[in-house]
């Protein structure tokens, strides 16, 4: 089944914050404290969509113009890079001197002067602007090779955005959980929707620059708690307090440490997190959208997870693969390239 995803604006990924390492390098020699492994509950009457690719093609700010042995072609508003990908194993279609004429390039080397780890072209700073979904925010060239947004995320953008300002015609502004939130682009669509958020990362740096995309956006007023802290000792304490929230997103690394040395394993703290987010997660018309990076494992893994603990609620559990359309050879069928996998789960109005 594939489902087109974003008809409109709408490997590896290393890290996604300065401090949080997404690639496949396991912190060392920290202790680690065990998580409750949560049964499943069930019986599932949940709807199950299976294998369904949400592509994007980009939109105004952003192209994925080409990809192949090992690197990709992108422009991001006005500055083209090129990236390492894994899994870009095609051949490239571009002439070679659309990809050297790139204003970026990652090389992985640290340089003396400049950006560091990228080349770039004279005239080219290390920050521009660009927007999605009318948001603007500020672009970075990073020391991980990451630029501050993800485009194939526009697919639950997009969908979040939706269901938010249709909660908040109710009359009542839904809430917003983002774990994991990073340069706070998905606050900020929320915010704009219409959702109070509540915006979550270990990295004070990530925050910061949440922070900085806020201003540039007007929206100042907009009601965000921008939280610097543990994604699972957080989300631990709002089981506690028993709060509940209208929507919640999580996009968390492979492997990465919280601000006071926590350490974070997906595939062992996983269920524990999903678990948590089950119980705040709102009664009704919620939702919960999990991405993963970088991992060994099908798209079911996570599925059959969400399956487990969300599977005893009514409404669609869909799962499978974020995707990138290809749009820079004239003439020709964008290629699709995979970027991560999914689970979304939609509750039901009960």
């Amino acid at each position: 089944m594939v489902d087109k995803g974003v008809a409109k604006p709408a490997f590896e990924r290393g890290p996604a914050k300065p401090s949080v390492e997404r690639g496949p390098a396991k912190p060392a020699g920290v202790a680690r404290e065990s998580r409750p492994t949560p049964g499943p509950l069930g019986p599932r009457i949940v709807q199950e969509r299976i294998g369904v690719l949400l592509e994007t093609p980009g939109w105004d700010d952003y192209q994925l113009l080409d990809s192949g042995e090992g690197a990709k072609l992108e422009r991001y508003g006005a500055l083209t890079v090129v990236r390492p990908e894994p899994q870009a194993m095609v051949p490239r279609r571009l002439s070679a001197d659309r990809w050297t004429e790139a204003g970026a390039a990652f090389t992985g080397d640290v340089e003396e002067e400049g950006p560091g780890r990228w080349r770039t072209a004279a005239g080219i700073g290390e920050t521009w602007e660009m927007a999605v979904l009318g948001v603007p925010f500020v672009c970075r060239l990073t020391a991980f090779r990451h630029v501050g947004v993800f485009p194939e995320q526009i697919a639950h953008w997009s969908f979040m955005a939706e269901r938010l300002r249709a909660m908040a015609a109710g009359g009542e502004r839904p809430r917003l959980l983002n774990l994991f939130g990073y340069t706070g682009i998905a606050s900020l669509v929320a915010a704009a929707a219409g959702a109070e958020v509540t915006h979550v990362d270990a990295s004070k740096k990530a925050i910061a620059w949440g922070r900085e995309n806020q201003a540039l956006a007007g929206l100042e007023a907009a009601p965000i708690r921008w939280i610097v802290d543990d994604a699972v000792a957080f989300a631990e304490r709002e089981v506690r307090r028993g709060r509940l929230y209208d929507g919640i997103l999580l996009d968390p690394p492979r492997f990465g440490r919280g601000p006071d040395g926590e350490v974070w394993s997906l595939e062992a703290d996983l269920p524990h997190l999903v678990d948590l987010m089950r119980q705040v997660l709102a009664p009704g018309p919620s939702f919960l959208i999990l991405t993963a990076y970088a991992i060994r494992a099908s798209f079911l893994s996570i599925h059959e997870l969400a399956a487990d603990l969300l599977g005893h609620r009514s409404g669609v559990l869909t799962s499978g693969e974020l995707v990138l359309l290809e749009t820079g050879a004239t003439g020709r069928p964008g290629r699709r390239l995979s970027t991560s996998l999914y689970t979304r789960f939609e509750g039901a109005q009960e």
